[in-house]
């Protein structure tokens, strides 16, 4: 037994002296390998991210320009309708197409009786436009209708003035 134990010692030795005598680096290789990896792969996703916000912080700088520009839009058109809207615009506009301020109004009641007495509408003096041709035209229509049969409206022999692109 002695003699196998010393081959023993002999193979044994000689497969130390052919083992590297330090720790062994095969174990540390794949873990470096996973840190590295796990390192770039994170460093890869937060470009990523990095890249994914800015395009969303150009994106909402984009809209709020936008938002901007049609809010001052929807400002000055709603100053536009304002001024348009006002009462002498109202009118100018009016007495330009022709129209005139109506009379006393009638109503009907719900069982057919009418309620007030008609007038026609008639044409007076407009201090703030002069009158046109148009207009004279309209006042020189035929003659009222009788008493009898009131018409609510006026009735001109001249159609109304039309403007271009209405």
């Amino acid at each position: 037994m002695t003699r196998t134990a010393e081959q023993t010692k002999g193979r044994a030795g000689r497969l130390t002296r052919l083992m590297p005598a330090g720790p062994s680096t095969a174990a540390r290789t794949p873990f470096v390998l996973l840190v590295v990896l796990l390192l770039a792969g994170g460093l890869i996703s937060l470009l990523l991210l990095n890249s994914a916000l800015n395009e969303g912080s150009f994106k909402l700088s984009k809209l709020k320009r936008e938002t901007t520009e049609l809010t001052d839009e929807q400002q000055a058109l709603q100053r536009d309708v304002d001024s348009y809207s006002q009462p002498d615009a109202l009118e100018r506009r009016a007495r330009q197409l022709g129209m005139v301020p109506g009379g006393n109004p009638a109503f009907l009641n719900p069982d057919g009786t009418v309620r007030g007495v008609p007038e026609r509408a008639t044409a007076g003096p407009s201090p703030a436009v002069a009158p046109t041709p148009e207009a004279n035209a309209a006042t020189t229509a035929p003659a009222e209708p009788s008493p009898a049969a009131p018409s609510p409206t006026a009735t001109s022999t001249t159609p109304p003035p039309t403007s271009p692109g209405r």
